[in-house]
């Protein structure tokens, strides 16, 4: 038997096997879930305080030196580059360390984004929030289950589309 293997030309305009470029689709595919970007505000108060870090170890650098490290931090190759990026693109409904309230299983909370993921789609979050009082999301007497840290999956209008069984949300976020 005769195997041949089918040569294509990859995006980046080099030869490689047919296997060669489905497995260069499904990294770039695992690379449509990205970490979110702070705001340019945020980036800039990254700078300072790993500016100020620094020189509380003895290590002097100039403002500009810090954005360009955050930059590299963030993956992008200078700060011009996340500027652009943080700039272009539409304003997230969610931040690390936003306070927000909502309820989750039905109970009322407050509490602080600790993790927050875009999915590839654009329209759904992953989120964790570390909520500042427990909550019990167990309806029964009998027992209790608390709950300090909650994890979810929500849309940019902060509603979860995971339903309870009388139809609820799983989370809500007022936002």
């Amino acid at each position: 038997m005769i195997f041949a293997e089918t040569v294509a030309v990859r995006r980046d305009g080099k030869a490689g096997t047919h296997r060669e470029d489905r497995m260069q689709h499904l990294h770039e595919a695992e690379d449509m879930t990205t970490q979110l970007l702070p705001a340019l505000d945020g980036l800039k108060a990254q700078a300072k305080r790993l500016r100020k870090s620094l020189e509380a170890e003895g290590n002097f650098i100039s403002h500009s030196e810090a954005l360009e490290l955050v930059a590299r931090q963030y993956g992008y190759r200078d700060w011009n580059t996340i500027h652009a990026a943080a700039g272009n693109r539409p304003a997230e409904p969610l931040s690390l360390g936003a306070k927000v309230s909502g309820s989750y299983l039905g109970q009322a909370f407050t509490a602080e984004v600790i993790g927050l993921t875009r999915l590839n789609d654009g329209a759904r979050y992953r989120v964790t929030l570390d909520l500042d009082e427990a909550v019990d999301v167990v309806t029964f007497d009998s027992f209790s289950a608390w709950r300090k840290r909650v994890n979810g999956t929500i849309g940019r209008n902060g509603v979860s589309a995971s339903r309870t069984s009388d139809g609820r949300p799983h989370l809500e976020i007022r936002m």
